[in-house]
């Protein structure tokens, strides 16, 4: 885009040349458009149907595969377990299947969307950090892709767990899914005080990345603050989930003391909206849900 319009003013002022707009700077301020895009969960059909031609930068939300088989697999066992019943053990070839299914609609997702931009993305909670493919490719005895790998790999493609993005002096903060101290207590779930005390020293350190972030212009996150756009009202969710926040207390303290100017999230896809927390506009894009703003 920037291309076009350097064009169009050489072609208007014959006597510059492209030295001259570089140093001198542009005779105008070029406006920056950045598409967010929330949740895509491997549905390519519906991220097609988002207009990128135009577009500078794209920012992700996480949850980028499909994750209908790690889902059933999940929710299926805590209906058992809430019912008195064993675990279903699934076995290394499904739960290899149930991988590949995310890992594969992932790389397509990417793809396609860094033909129009460069990507910069964050993993929710559907993704696998190398450490844990690491673990579970041991635990099942099959081998498995780093994902993570293979995305920093690809040209225009940057993954931004916990680290600062500078893109044109627009600050950009990528913060990892992590369980929310305040989520387990909310929820309750089985194995109360091993997932608390697990809870305890994911917030710590999202706490941490936050507060080396600082102030920042852009705040991408999976999960959304606490008490905002993230009430639990999905059908397939359990009934004793149903009406519960969801939200991490810790990304709402962070917007209330350092107010960036957008907070994208997904997560809790039935929150899909905006509400504004001071100055800072959130966004829940709930999935494949989109928001282009400008700079």
């Amino acid at each position: 885009m920037l291309s076009e319009i350097l064009g169009a003013y050489l072609f208007a002022h014959p006597n510059k040349c492209f030295s001259d707009i570089f140093i001198k700077k542009l005779p105008f301020q070029y406006i920056m458009r950045i598409c967010a895009i929330g949740d895509p969960h491997g549905n390519l059909n519906k991220i097609k149907q988002i207009p990128l031609s135009d577009v500078d930068l794209i920012l992700l939300t996480g949850d980028l595969g499909s994750a209908n088989l790690m889902r059933k697999m999940a929710f299926d066992n805590i209906e058992r377990k809430k019912q008195g019943h064993e675990e279903i053990e699934y076995t290394p070839a499904q739960k290899k299947k149930a991988f590949m299914e995310a890992y594969t609609s992932t790389m397509r997702i990417i793809k396609y969307l860094r033909r129009f931009a460069p990507v910069f993305t964050i993993f929710g909670n559907v993704e696998s950090s190398n450490y844990e493919t690491r673990k579970q490719s041991r635990k099942i005895g099959v081998a498995l892709p780093y994902l993570s790998n293979d995305l920093n790999a690809l040209t225009n493609v940057r993954v931004i767990n916990n680290r600062i993005a500078n893109f044109e002096d627009i600050r950009i903060g990528g913060l990892e899914y992590f369980i929310d101290t305040n989520l387990v207590r909310e929820f309750k779930p089985p194995d109360y005080k091993k997932r608390l005390a697990k809870a305890k020293r994911e917030t710590d350190k999202a706490k941490r990345v936050l507060r080396w972030f600082n102030s920042l212009d852009i705040l991408v996150c999976h999960q959304p603050p606490y008490g905002i756009l993230d009430k639990v009202t999905a059908k397939f969710a359990p009934k004793h989930w149903q009406g519960k926040h969801a939200g991490s207390k810790a990304i709402l303290q962070y917007i209330k003391s350092k107010s960036p100017k957008y907070v994208f999230c997904g997560h809790i896809h039935e929150g899909q909206g905006m509400k504004k927390v001071g100055e800072t506009e959130v966004y829940n894009l709930g999935v494949g849900g989109h928001k282009i703003i400008e700079f």
